[in-house]
């Protein structure tokens, strides 16, 4: 085995003082490491280490979930860009890395046997505003709040007026962005209830003056009386373009992330795009606390697009994202015309979804009909050509895939009825021993076809589905089916109503043709749980087993009242104890929505 070369970033001048810009210094040691033929360990030794946007590496990318196929988001910023590389580890040894503005923290693409271990990262002033209700009142006439910021938060009043900077870029002083009020989007986290939600922001309705107060807060006056009851809510605000994956791995196999503390996350969370064999060990997806922040990602923390090979994810926390902490899916393609018996052109229907190759020549590819998603009763082939656009040229239509199959496609694969899905680019999965909480949406989403499992979890206050199963192609086109899902060991805390949904959109309800296929539910722990703890539409194979409720109430438990299934077949709910909590107990959410 040949000895590793050890790739020092300060012998390039990066600063672990966290006085200087250590950006250059870092892309230098990173270029060196990648020109090493031998297996490479690049080390930060303990620090700071600041990394200003203007002199990192710079990548046309495009990117699954952020936004689709618009040129102005085209050219990404990469603070740690591992390309073109084999057997490179980053080491962190403890460092804290701190990114100024818009970046995505790491990406290894086209790589392989790469490992990012041992550091911390964070945001200076990122594009999300925590707003704590630190005090309100009224004096009978004019009600008000008292807010306090971060530190790092930065601020002008003009008349009611609050506008949002970011921090100034050291090139003019101009802030690397800003917002309005309320901004875009908003959700509500309750420190105390340990749960956070979507919902409206009445912080900037009627205000009739804005002071700022020392010590980072401001004073909002309205023109109303009646006294705010929302002292102690956190309003989390934020604008909503995606421009940067926070994370991204792409084109490679076996990336390793482990012992890496997140704490924030720009644009879209760690995106795994067209690659093999990813694990993400140990990683604390947590806001420091000393920042004064309790956002930790703009939105999902992990969404894997595509992904082949095994997907591992576990010993994670998962605290405070924007969206869901885990989601992994393939993409629907809509069918959108017959060019011959053996060619198709395919369509990327999601505005937030285009540009990257959804299939390669040699890729097996399925065609299922929209209204059922019924795999049994669809249509595969083998590509032998692929025309279209790639995730790193600008030389094709973005939306548009024409794709060359090995065998004629039958006449009853007409365009737009039909989707079409990547089924070589689908991964085994194993989620196990993370902590979800303050989560205002799903815990995991997962849709694939190889063997899934999700077991030892703790789901806490999730507000929506801890476990969701969709398949989609009419909303968010992320495919696909589910044929071997266990969800079992895990203890679901306060969840809402259902704690697993199965929810694909099909039109055509049979359960002779079912979208999801052998889905057992085992083990699990519901505490303060309502019914039904599972719903699930169009599966044939549905094994609710040997499962334990716990409540204060003294309701009978009714295993018959458990899971909720429509166009369902083969449908087992036995052996489940404990008992049920009195009707309306746990707090029913809207299940559907998707940002």
């Amino acid at each position: 085995m040949a000895p590793r070369t050890m790739v020092d970033v300060t012998a390039f001048g990066a600063d672990p003082s966290g006085t200087r810009d250590s950006a250059a210094a870092v892309t230098e040691a990173l270029r060196a490491a990648r020109a090493v033929t031998a297996p490479v360990t690049v080390r930060f030794p303990p620090g700071r280490y600041h990394l200003y946007p203007e002199r990192a590496e710079r990548r046309d990318l495009y990117v699954s979930n952020t936004v689709g196929a618009d040129r102005r988001h085209l050219s990404k910023t990469i603070a740690l860009l591992v390309e073109n590389a084999h057997d490179l580890v980053i080491d962190g040894r403890g460092a804290a890395l701190v990114l100024h503005g818009a970046q995505t923290a790491f990406a290894a693409i086209d790589s392989t046997d790469v490992r990012f271990e041992g550091f911390s990262f964070d945001y200076v002033s990122p594009r999300v505003v925590d707003a704590t209700v630190a005090d309100a009142g009224t004096d009978g006439v004019t009600a008000w709040r008292e807010l306090t910021l971060p530190a790092d938060t930065r601020f002008r009043i003009d008349g009611t007026t609050v506008t949002w900077l970011g921090e100034p870029a050291p090139a003019d002083g101009e802030p690397y962005w800003t917002g309005t009020n309320a901004m875009e989007y908003t959700q509500v986290h309750d420190p105390v209830a340990r749960r956070t939600w979507r919902d409206r922001n009445p912080l900037f309705d009627e205000v009739a003056a804005v002071r700022r107060l020392p010590g980072h807060r401001l004073r909002l006056s309205y023109r109303f009386a009646d006294a705010p009851g929302d002292v102690g809510l956190v309003y989390q605000m934020r604008t909503t373009v995606r421009d940067h994956p926070g994370a991204f791995v792409s084109g490679g196999e076996r990336v390793e992330i482990r012992d890496v503390s997140a704490h924030y996350l720009h644009g879209f969370g760690l995106v795994g795009q067209l690659s093999r064999d990813l694990t993400v060990r140990d990683v604390r997806f947590r806001a420091d606390p000393a920042t004064g922040r309790t956002s930790a990602g703009f939105a999902d923390f992990i969404n894997l697009s595509s992904m082949a090979g095994h997907v591992r994810i576990a010993d994670c926390v998962f605290d405070g994202p924007h969206d869901d902490p885990v989601n992994i899916h393939g993409t629907y393609l809509v069918v959108a015309g017959r060019v011959a018996d053996d060619v198709v052109t395919l369509a990327y229907r999601h505005p937030e979804t285009a540009g990257f190759p959804a299939f390669r020549p040699g890729d097996t590819i399925e065609f299922t009909a929209r209204a059922t998603l019924d795999t049994a009763a669809g249509f595969t082939a083998r590509l032998t050509a692929v025309d279209g656009p790639h995730d790193r040229d600008d030389a094709h239509d973005r939306r548009i895939m024409t794709v060359t199959l090995d065998r004629p496609l039958p006449p009853t694969v007409t365009p737009e009825h039909w989707v079409a899905e990547n089924v070589t680019a689908t991964a085994s999965v194993h989620i196990v021993g993370n902590h979800f909480v303050n989560v205002p949406t799903r815990g995991v989403l997962v849709t694939t076809r190889r063997p899934v499992v999700i077991e030892g979890n703790l789901f806490d206050g999730v507000t929506m589905a801890g476990v969701y199963v969709s398949a989609d192609a009419e909303e968010w086109y992320e495919s696909g089916p589910v044929a071997d899902l266990t969800i079992r060991d895990n203890t679901f805390l306060r969840p809402s109503t259902p704690a697993v949904l199965i929810a694909p959109t099909n039109t055509v309800l049979d359960p002779a043709h079912p979208v999801h296929r052998n889905v057992t539910i085992s083990g699990n722990v519901f505490e303060d749980a309502d019914a039904p703890i599972v719903r699930a539409r169009s599966v044939r194979g549905l094994a609710v087993t040997g499962n334990h409720l716990t409540g204060t109430g003294a309701g009978a438990l009714t295993e018959s009242v458990l899971v909720a299934a429509e166009g369902c077949s083969d449908v087992v709910v036995e052996g489940t104890s404990g008992t049920l909590p009195p009707p309306g107990r746990t707090q029913v959410h809207r299940l559907d929505e998707r940002p």
